[in-house]
């Protein structure tokens, strides 16, 4: 009976072995559980510990440029002139638009059944250094000082871009260098906005450097009393200097999100 007794348990833990037993690879022991459970067991080894590692060395190395840019968003933020808000002088004719993360300031009015749109470019600082665009200038207004003559003070200028059209067919644009003392015309030419085609073959004209002074004269007083006057320059120099602050300050917030996420 014993004997008996002993062969029925052998056999018994031979067939859990055989059949209830498996193997489960993610272990370095054998589990008891039936097949259709070993799918539910969780591995010894997370997949999310891996990628919590990698965030974490990504974030570790990105430490010290998020330093850097923090501090210069916090001089950014103690400059007097990123939060300024420069009010429009009064009589100042024109509509203006400014989109926030653009570098263009608009101006747009109507005179006498024309359209006038000027394009407000950021500010030309003075750097201390004569720049091609200076030499262009003296070039362009043809002045040549003689070695005895004191050097003029180098001045900041807005460029800017003026188109004067009408209903129908060609519009005239400028492009000028605004002075705090005076506008420069450096060029202009014909646009077709009803046919674009005819730009590509058009006669610009001559520079506008080479024109007879009386026209190039006679320019300036067109597009000033169309509201393109040294009195408006120096609003649009102190506005276009808070605006690339603002920008600046903008730009660095946009870094840091880009590098902290």
């Amino acid at each position: 009976m014993a004997t008996l007794l002993r062969r029925t348990a052998s056999r018994l833990v031979g067939s859990c072995i055989k059949n209830r037993f498996s193997v489960n690879p993610f272990y370095n022991q054998t589990t008891c559980a039936p097949h259709g459970r070993l799918r539910h067991l969780t591995p010894s080894i997370s997949r999310n510990n891996h990628f919590t590692t990698s965030a974490r060395k990504r974030a570790s190395s990105n430490d010290p440029l998020l330093r850097v840019i923090e501090a210069e968003i916090g001089f950014a933020e103690q400059a007097d002139d990123y939060n300024r808000v420069e009010e429009t002088p009064s009589g100042f004719p024109f509509k203006m638009e400014d989109k926030p993360g653009t570098k263009i300031v608009s101006l747009t009015r109507d005179y006498q059944g024309e359209s006038v749109e000027v394009e407000v470019h950021m500010t030309n600082l003075v750097t201390g250094d004569k720049g091609d665009d200076e030499e262009e200038e003296e070039s362009d207004e043809e002045e040549e000082e003689d070695e005895d003559k004191p050097e003029k003070p180098k001045q900041s200028n807005v460029p800017l871009l003026v188109t004067l059209s009408k209903e129908t067919g060609p519009s005239l644009e400028f492009r000028c260098t605004a002075f705090p003392d005076k506008i420069v015309i450096k060029d202009m030419w014909v646009t077709f906005p009803d046919d674009p085609s005819k730009d590509e073959l058009a006669y610009e004209g001559p520079s506008f450097r080479v024109l007879d002074e009386k026209l190039r004269k006679a320019f300036h007083r067109y597009i000033e009393i169309r509201g393109i006057t040294p009195g408006m320059i120096n609003f649009l120099h102190e506005y276009m200097i808070n605006k690339d602050s603002k920008e600046h300050l903008l730009w660095l917030k946009t870094l840091k999100n880009f590098v902290k996420s």
